[in-house]
């Protein structure tokens, strides 16, 4: 069941009935304490299927090209090819990898929005068409190296919300889009349709209304110039719960309706990365060291357990140069579940967790409330499954954690019904019996 990001083979555990992630995560656990406490990762990848049902049950209407940079993982990218999705790419990398599965590239989107000249050549090479753009510069560099490119335009959208006023932004404004479509006919670039980007931490409806209107807008322009418009793009903003799939459609399906009626030949589709992928994987990190600490050199905003009560530092074998990377560019909520058994009555210690590299950067917890742990102790993080497989920096000579496949026999057979099999699509699956979970006489410590 142990793979690697690179690995073009790799396990999955068909884990029977009675059997569940806790028992897999304790014989890993288990299994690294006794070998090195390296990180690792266990990936359901029946969790992917279910969103993927979510996905068909609650907008079947809209077809998802996943985000490929969320992540890349073979394992990932075959099952959502078997699936049926379609796929965004942001570079050749990404491209190569998803076409080595068979995906076709009228599957393919390829959406970096600050292209290299050598990557649109080797779109054109490979035939993927379809791409994305947002200015004058770009389109240029398409029309010199790309002749049978077909261009999605990217507007831009006012969801400068959410606390994301500092982010970079990209897509052009309703204002300028005339000139670019001037720009394309000039230049004999096919403009197919619009596509916008609307953040998962948007809150207002309001904002879609504007995003579908512009729309609807661009596409009246771009008839005005003789192109043939039949597709919009969505983009992402999908957090992956059912509630917030159902909000989004509860928004967009009446005014869909009003723009993009069914039978006006436009095909919607979106860019979902971590509604596919955030909830499947789990990442279990060592304590690889402790210090303890004034209470008072916390900053505010967890209530003290006490005046005269140390406050714990614990440093783990895994952090932002790492698998905690967005933490660096975004707001992540990393919390932490202590992975031992301790009393419920156990004392709680304001607390704050770092990464490996001893930089001011490398904090995944600011403080938090922990029972006492010690070195060697393991702590468990949820929804790690977007944005924690890039490349790891050369800081302490870091080691990237190994990744583990489950999936449950239901979910299997429910692929199976959906006449998906590990004979047609999914060439690298291999399948290996479940994981037996830890009886009493092998519970261990984990003390160092």
């Amino acid at each position: 069941m142990k793979g690697f990001i690179d690995d073009a083979n790799y396990f999955i555990g068909l884990l029977d009935e009675g059997t569940n992630l806790g028992n897999v995560i304790d014989n890993y656990v288990y299994e690294h304490t006794l070998t090195g406490k390296n990180a690792f990762f266990v990936g359901d990848l029946g969790k992917i299927v279910k969103k993927h049902s979510q996905w068909q049950n609650v907008v079947a209407q809209i077809k998802p090209f996943y985000t490929v940079k969320c992540n890349s993982t073979p394992a990932v990218l075959e099952i959502l090819a078997a699936l049926g999705t379609g796929f965004a790419c942001s570079s050749k990398t990404e491209m190569a990898l998803v076409q080595e599965l068979g995906v076709s590239p009228e599957n393919i989107i390829f959406i970096s929005p600050c292209k290299q000249v050598s990557q649109i050549k080797y779109a054109a090479k490979v035939g993927v068409n379809m791409m994305t753009c947002d200015s004058e510069v770009e389109l240029k560099k398409i029309a010199r190296n790309h002749a049978n490119a077909k261009v999605l335009l990217h507007i831009a959208t006012e969801d400068n919300i959410g606390g994301e006023e500092g982010n970079m932004k990209f897509g052009t404004t309703l204002k300028n889009c005339r000139h670019v479509l001037e720009c394309a006919k000039e230049l004999d670039v096919q403009i197919i349709g619009v596509k916008f980007h609307i953040s998962s931490a948007c809150k207002e409806s309001q904002v879609y209304v504007h995003a579908l209107s512009d729309a609807r807008c661009v596409f009246d322009m771009a008839e005005e110039f003789g192109f043939t418009m039949n597709i919009l793009d969505i983009g992402g903003g999908f957090t992956g719960t059912e509630f917030q799939l159902e909000e989004v459609n509860h928004i967009i399906s009446p005014l869909l309706d009003v723009y993009f009626p069914e039978g006006s030949g436009i095909k919607i589709i979106s860019e979902p990365g971590s509604y596919y992928v955030s909830s499947a994987f789990t990442l279990a990190v060592n304590i690889i060291a402790k210090k303890v600490v004034e209470n008072n050199k916390f900053s505010s905003g967890v209530e003290k357990t006490g005046s005269d009560e140390p406050a714990f530092v614990y440093y783990m074998n895994d952090g932002v140069y790492g698998s905690f990377a967005s933490k660096l560019s975004e707001d992540l909520n990393a919390i932490p579940e202590v992975h031992k058994k301790y009393k419920e009555d156990e004392p709680l210690f304001t607390s704050s967790l770092w990464g490996p590299s001893c930089d001011e950067l490398d904090q995944i917890v600011e403080n938090c409330l922990l029972p006492e742990l010690n070195v060697g102790d393991w702590l468990i993080f949820d929804n790690m499954g977007a944005d924690s497989f890039r490349e790891p920096s050369a800081f302490n000579d870091f080691q990237r954690p190994a990744v583990y496949y489950m999936m449950s026999f239901n979910d299997w057979y429910e692929m199976q019904d959906a006449g998906i099999t590990s004979d047609t699509m999914m060439k690298n699956f291999f399948f290996v019996p479940s994981c037996i979970p830890l009886s009493q006489e092998e519970s261990f410590s984990t003390e160092a």
